[in-house]
């Protein structure tokens, strides 16, 4: 039978020594101190760090606590300003939601996050994992915190033959009986530091594993193959067309619909997405200017549930208004700010960067 309490205190004494060190985190040692962390700054990096590496969202959570040290700050931004400061983290449906959260925060809270899982989830673009996150890291509430690297803890833990997805529930259920009112916070945080270094996707180091004495999944002797997982499905291709307009120096650019994929983003403009290639009569008729377009080849992207072959045509402006949407002309050093799907399209007409 596991032995809980032990598995416990040789993971948590693993943490005291161990723990990353993180922009966003009180440590071990400074939390037995009596410092609490901030709650905003561990939602911040909570949101940033949704299928985002730690290194990646790094630099954008230095960057927007310099530019908004307090959720009523961040509340005060512009949509347009906000979406720009997120470009290159991906997934901008949590930009969304992480401005409609701040100003509910602000508005309806007085800049004060609610301390429960409860009063988390009541915020706008709060789900069940970000919840608990905060609650548990910020709080030191007694929250079960299950993100990928913990799920994977614990199919190798519990050698968990059941493939996931399937087995999420069956993982959160694990997990949750691992947690006690013995600093939540820092276990949390203990599992996904374990999970990030040491019981690794590929590779884990378990003779540096610090509960590898009661993990099932080393005794089986291919604790790397856990947790199982079912063939994905082949990912859907869509085909559009964009268009690199220049004037000069300058790239226009216009504002995407508030909804749907890069909602409320600067892009070029674009073609409808769609699941067959476009013809040359077609791609002409779709462009948002007359003028002498040419083909300077495509680009492919990968978002999360389809495939993008973007065919970019590029055109000098003739002084013609474009068929929809407020331009905005945008210098060419201007656009490393670009969402990267349209980065590669302005990349690949005539190197722009």
């Amino acid at each position: 039978m596991l032995d809980i309490p032990a598995l416990r205190a040789a993971l948590l004494a693993w943490y005291d020594a161990q723990a990353r060190d993180l922009p966003w985190r009180t440590g071990p040692a400074a939390g037995k101190a009596g410092q609490r962390s901030d709650p905003y700054r561990v939602w911040l990096s909570e949101v940033m760090l949704q299928q985002t590496t730690v290194p990646h969202a790094t630099p954008y959570f230095l960057s927007f606590t310099r530019r908004w040290p307090t959720v009523s700050d961040l509340a005060a931004v512009e949509d347009g300003e906000l979406m720009a400061a997120w470009a290159g983290l991906g997934y901008y449906a949590r930009a969304r939601n992480l401005l409609a959260c701040a100003r509910a925060v602000a508005a309806e809270h007085g800049g004060v996050f609610p301390d429960t899982e409860e009063g988390l989830r009541a915020l706008p673009g709060v789900g069940a994992y970000t919840a608990a996150a905060v609650a548990a890291i910020a709080f030191d509430r007694e929250a079960n915190v299950v993100d990928g690297n913990v799920e994977r803890v614990m199919a190798r833990l519990f050698a968990v033959e059941e493939p996931v997805p399937d087995a999420k529930p069956e993982l959160k259920r694990l997990a949750d009986q691992l947690v006690t009112t013995e600093r939540p916070g820092d276990w949390a945080q203990a599992l996904m530091d374990l999970g990030a270094t040491v019981c690794r996707p590929k590779g884990p180091l378990c003779d540096r594993c610090p509960i590898s004495a009661w993990c099932e999944g080393l005794k089986t002797g291919a604790p790397e193959t856990y947790p199982r997982k079912t063939r994905k499905a082949d990912r859907p291709r869509r085909h559009g067309v964009a268009y690199v307009l220049t004037r000069g120096d300058a790239v226009a650019l216009v504002r995407r619909p508030p909804k749907g994929l890069l909602g409320g983003m600067l892009g070029l403009p674009t073609s409808d997405w769609r699941d067959r290639p476009w013809t040359d009569v077609e791609a002409a008729e779709a462009a948002p200017s007359s003028g002498v377009w040419r083909d300077v080849g495509v680009v492919e992207h990968v978002f999360t549930h389809f495939a993008l072959t973007l065919w970019v045509l590029r055109a000098e402006s003739n002084g013609a208004e474009l068929v929809e949407g407020d331009v905005v002309w945008t210098p060419r050093e201007g656009l490393s700010a670009l969402p990267s799907v349209f980065l590669k399209a302005a990349r690949a007409a005539d190197r722009l960067l």
